[in-house]
């Protein structure tokens, strides 16, 4: 994200290079391990132990190349990477793909590989050898989803990266101890054609066929990932869009995976001897019902916590497909690595085009109700195969088929979804996000996934007209970074200079004439320009120069990647587009005092001029910076630099029109309210700078929870400097 953007174009490419390179290093390296055959007598263990060090290799080398190739793009200083989009993705993304995919590769080998030393070390357990790995992988991905939190908190990103590349070599090491510590690898697989895999497994009459087989693997990676992406979106009204809450959704989908193939291992081992054995249709059934649940779960109408909310919406589906995917890869392969790996990659290639279909065809164009119930529509079907003539299935599966479609009716049609409880709403959808608008007169509001993004206050003007009115030269050209409800940008336009605004979400500025009604009037205007785009990305590619760059990261100040937009390296990209003198304003509305400290040291590290001002209404700061020294002025002076359609502006929503008057009493109140930088970093000392690597504002988990902890220790007021900030505000 720091290097290439935040966009969900790049976000894709991202997640698709890093599905493709797992799906093509399972296929390869199961058509290796199968075309050795019994020719290979070095211990798999040994090759494991080398792919699991060259992985670790790459924590330490995958940022530097990322960072070296957005280096590379900007040197090129081609004008089609800054003029298009597409161009710049096509670029980026051949490069993530590059450094990327090798490293992935080797992930996806890990599973054709370890299966191949089960079968040399432990013949007899062959048969479930890959169900075995499952388990444990996803098991360790639970950890690996939650633990890197608090590391990253703790080490920034190239730190806990350093600690995944130790953990890889220590897995190296002890596969090497195993290797050498295991009997000969040819006298084990000796005694491998004494177990009967098939028996193991089980098989009936019900079982579907080798090609059903791979159908059923590629439905449960497509929907399951399709389904992610649509659950971020339902459970983020009431989990947020902080790092922590989409961890969290993950964990809950992780964990019950996790439980699900615990409970395929154990059904299996109890199933042994009989060959004949095999799941109850009724669990195919479920899985098409408990696809729905999240319905129910996200309806605003259920009073659930959180936690119970993705807890009870997920873990029953993701608990199923934990136990039905493993199986399905066991009775695929019977053992086999080539055979293990070719049905793995195949349900990979349905983890890469779930989140496109979700993402890109479903939910711009569907509501997160409807597009997952398209996803689940797979399931219902093949739960309903139990009612086919042929098909030979006992009592439980057919009453369970015929229960099927009422109880999804009952789920379908008794649950709302989030958007549906707004009045006089205006949804619009893109493949970013669903955006509301909704209210009227003040209280009209903008949600994003149905998350508070911003409300109709002066505040938002000020942040272009108190920077605008500290420049010591009439402006020109100003930039506004977050579009928001469109206020900024229309104060900015209210000077009669060319203004600029870059928004992430596609739909965000289609609503501007919502909430002002000459909205489409001033897109028309040849003085404005809105771009979407990453606002980063866009300083960085731009080579426009402007007096002013305003900047207004959604809310709350810990949402996930709201770092990137405070951090000492968007900040020096800032400054490359400020023209001299020109001012950088920074909102920064609330936070605790690591917050404010790390914010105000990047900007004092970025700058060598930076003021602090309250705001008008009491809470929250405006950072004014600049490579010039900032001028003390009065409220008049200020007020006096305001053209009358600024005027106009900033007292449109003054409950007592005082023109003149109201101007001067609004910057007197924030002129009034200034606080020195120092103040801000001596409320914690030893927080350093926010950057790239230390997203001090996004992880804060353990310091917040120590800090509870010494409060209920009665440490005294140290202990609560962050709730006083917040209160002060």
């Amino acid at each position: 994200m720091a290097q290439f953007g935040v966009t969900t174009a790049m976000v894709s490419i991202v997640l698709s290079v890093f599905m493709a390179g797992l799906g093509l290093g399972s296929w390869a390296s199961g058509e290796w391990l199968r075309r050795r055959g019994d020719r290979l007598r070095f211990p798999a263990l040994r090759i494991y132990a080398l792919i699991e060090l060259l992985i670790g290799v790459s924590g330490i080398a995958v940022p530097y190349k990322l960072e070296w190739g957005r280096g590379l793009l900007e040197r090129l200083e081609l004008s089609f990477l800054r003029t298009s989009s597409p161009a710049y993705y096509v670029a980026s993304g051949l490069w993530v793909g590059c450094t990327l995919i090798p490293w992935c590769v080797l992930m996806g080998a890990t599973i054709p590989v370890g299966m191949r030393a089960i079968r040399q070390t432990q013949p007899r357990e062959a048969g479930r050898s890959f169900s075995s790995l499952y388990a444990a992988n996803v098991g360790g991905a639970v950890v690996g989803t939650e633990l890197p939190l608090l590391l990253i908190e703790l080490l920034g990103f190239h730190g806990t990266l350093r600690v995944g590349a130790a953990c890889n070599c220590l897995i190296a090491a002890a596969a090497i101890v195993l290797s050498l510590s295991s009997s000969s690898p040819a006298a084990k697989e000796s005694d491998d054609g004494d177990v009967d895999v098939a028996g193991q497994l089980g098989t009936s009459a019900n079982a579907v066929s080798g090609a059903g087989i791979l159908v059923l693997l590629f439905l449960t990676g497509l929907t399951s990932m399709g389904m992610e992406v649509v659950w971020v979106r339902q459970f983020t009204p009431y989990v947020g869009t902080v790092v922590y809450a989409f961890a969290g959704i993950l964990a809950v989908y992780l964990a019950a995976t996790f439980v699900g193939s615990r409970l395929y291992l154990w059904w299996s081992r109890s199933r042994r001897a009989e060959s004949s054995a095999h799941e109850s249709p009724a669990l195919w059934t479920l899985l098409a019902l408990a696809a729905l649940f999240p319905l129910v779960t996200s309806s605003p109408g259920i009073h659930l916590a959180k936690g119970l909310r993705t807890m009870l919406g997920i873990a029953p589906f993701t608990g199923l497909l934990g136990f039905l995917t493993p199986m399905l890869v066991d009775r695929r392969s019977g053992g086999d690595p080539g055979k293990a790996g070719s049905a793995y990659a195949v349900n990979v290639l349905g983890c890469i085009l779930g989140p496109l279909l979700a993402g890109f065809l479903l939910l711009p164009y569907l509501s997160e109700r409807w597009s997952l119930i398209v996803l689940a529509l797979p399931w219902l079907i093949f739960g309903l195969r139990a009612l086919l003539p042929r098909a030979a299935v006992g009592r439980a599966g057919t009453i369970a088929a015929y229960a099927l479609l009422p109880a999804a009716a009952i789920l379908v049609f008794g649950s709302k979804g989030y958007d549906e409880g707004y009045p006089g709403q205006q949804v619009l959808r893109d493949s970013t996000a669903t955006v509301i608008a909704t209210g009227s007169g003040m209280n009209k509001k903008l949600l994003v996934n149905g998350y508070g993004m911003t409300q109709m206050t002066p505040i938002t003007k000020m942040m272009a007209h108190l920077p605008l009115a500290f420049l010591d030269r009439p402006p020109q050209d100003a930039l506004d970074i977050c579009f928001g409800m469109g206020t900024t940008f229309r104060s900015l336009l209210s000077w009669n200079i060319h203004a600029t605004a870059v928004e992430l979400v596609p739909s965000v500025p289609r609503l501007f004439s919502y909430f002002h009604s000459d909205g489409d009037a001033l897109l028309r205007s040849p003085r404005a320009r809105v771009v979407i785009d990453d606002g980063r990305r866009y300083l960085e590619r731009t080579p426009d120069q402007y007096d002013l760059i305003t900047i207004d990261p959604p809310p709350p100040v810990e949402a996930a990647g709201s770092s990137l937009l405070y951090s000492e390296e968007f900040y020096a990209a800032a400054r490359k587009r400020l023209r001299r003198g020109g001012i950088l304003a920074q909102w920064l509305p609330g936070g605790d005092a690591e917050d404010f400290a790390a914010v105000a040291r990047s900007l004092r590290e970025s700058f060598p001029y930076v003021r602090v001002f309250g705001s008008v209404e009491g809470w929250g700061y405006h950072f004014l910076a600049s490579d010039q020294p900032l001028r003390q002025v009065t409220a008049e002076e200020l007020q006096r630099r305001l053209p009358a359609d600024a005027v106009a502006d900033l007292t449109e929503w003054d409950p007592a029109p005082g023109g003149s008057a109201a101007v001067w009493h609004d910057f007197d109140t924030v002129l009034r309210h200034e606080v020195e930088i120092e103040t801000l970093m001596a409320k914690s000392e030893g927080t350093p700078a926010l950057r790239d690597d230390r997203p001090i504002n996004e992880y804060y988990a353990l310091r917040r929870r120590l800090r509870h902890w010494r409060g209920r220790r009665g440490s005294g007021p140290d202990s609560l400097v962050g709730s006083g900030v917040r209160s002060s505000l």
